[in-house]
């Protein structure tokens, strides 16, 4: 586990369990969370957590067993009032029961705000598990409504249709976009005509890294991940891992609008060969904040013993996100300077101000 600073205690720990995680990138994800939280304004700061180990090597029972020995190790860490761990990628609401329930044998009572991210019958949140895509989805559709653009017109690529990529693709075509490429790790798929995400989806069923190979929709092409980041589309969604655009394919990027659904998808030298070419970037620490302000309404209503409807949660969600995004592009305007580092000036201006505010002790 890794901490950043914060504006208000507690900390908010995205856990990931995968093969190439290693202690730069979690302090790299542990100091995006922090901005990332200031951005929208919530009252958490950044921290991270991960396990090196392939899960598809595990059986149910040793990925429990290992997820309880991890939760026992960060035990004097995490805490409702202190850090609060929450899925990311190859974990999920089961993974998070687990560190709940065994949080809760150590301490002797049900500790349900120690996570969030949980199972509803175990305290979680209604609309959690989409909430990341439907951030996502509310800042892509406050872009265009920005840009005086209409859904209807928007060829849009998702890299990384599953958990929140499949959330973004089927909401932007419920508003009216064409998808025209989606992807797993098994490769992608890719239809200027479009792609029924109704069937894509049947087709995947509950298996999202199901091999694309074998799906044989009408008009698709098949290529890889790398090559469907270069096809033709007016928005491009990086929904998968970090460093997915670099220095090496930005300049073929065919797309207008770049929505960062990833946590850095986007390396420092792509994004400056995007800016010079013009392709606006929405910065990972707004697009995809939808998952931690809606893990922030699971943790108040969990120490508060109550509970929102999904019309609230939902709600609430639009209102922080489109808030954030309206303060992010008037700094970028006001200071004549991009997306990103509009961000960045609004999470450290909160950052800064708050510890100025606290001062130094002793």
């Amino acid at each position: 586990m890794f901490s950043t600073p914060a504006t208000e205690a507690p900390a908010r720990a995205a856990v990931r369990f995968h093969p190439d995680v290693s202690i730069e990138e979690i302090k790299a994800l542990a100091g995006w969370m922090s901005l990332k939280c200031a951005v929208v304004d919530i009252p958490y700061g950044g921290s991270k957590g991960g396990v090196n180990v392939d899960v598809e090597c595990l059986s149910t029972d040793e990925l429990k067993r290992l997820t309880r020995r991890y939760t026992a190790m960060i035990l004097p860490l995490i805490a409702p009032e202190s850090d609060i761990p929450a899925p990311d990628i190859n974990t999920n609401a089961e993974i998070m029961g687990w560190i709940m329930d065994t949080y809760s044998m150590f301490k002797g009572y049900t500790v349900h705000g120690v996570v969030t991210g949980k199972p509803l019958e175990l305290g979680g949140c209604q609309g959690r598990s989409e909430a990341t895509g439907r951030g996502v989805t509310i800042i892509t559709l406050e872009m265009l409504r920005r840009a005086g653009k209409l859904p209807a017109d928007q060829r849009v690529i998702v890299q990384g249709f599953v958990n929140a990529g499949s959330v973004v693709a089927q909401l932007l075509e419920e508003a009216g976009c064409r998808i025209v490429g989606v992807s797993n790790k098994t490769g992608a798929l890719y239809s200027s005509d479009g792609i029924d995400i109704e069937a894509f989806t049947q087709f995947i069923g509950s298996d999202k890294d199901r091999d694309l190979s074998t799906c044989d929709l009408p008009g698709i092409e098949h290529l890889s991940n790398r090559d469907l980041l270069l096809k033709p589309a007016d928005i491009l969604i990086p929904v998968a891992m970090e460093n997915q655009i670099t220095a090496e394919n930005a300049a073929q990027i065919d797309a207008e609008l770049i929505v960062e659904g990833a946590n850095g998808p986007t390396t420092p030298a792509a994004d400056k060969i995007l800016a010079e070419r013009a392709i606006a970037v929405v910065p990972d620490i707004l697009a995809n904040a939808g998952g931690v302000v809606v893990s922030y309404f699971e943790w108040v209503q969990n120490i508060q013993s109550i509970t929102w409807d999904m019309e609230a949660i939902n709600s609430n969600l639009e209102k922080i996100m489109l808030r954030a995004c309206d303060e992010v592009c008037d700094l970028a305007h006001d200071y004549g300077t991009s997306l990103r580092l509009g961000a960045y000036i609004s999470a450290l201006r909160r950052l800064v101000a708050a510890k100025n505010m606290r001062g130094i002790f002793p």
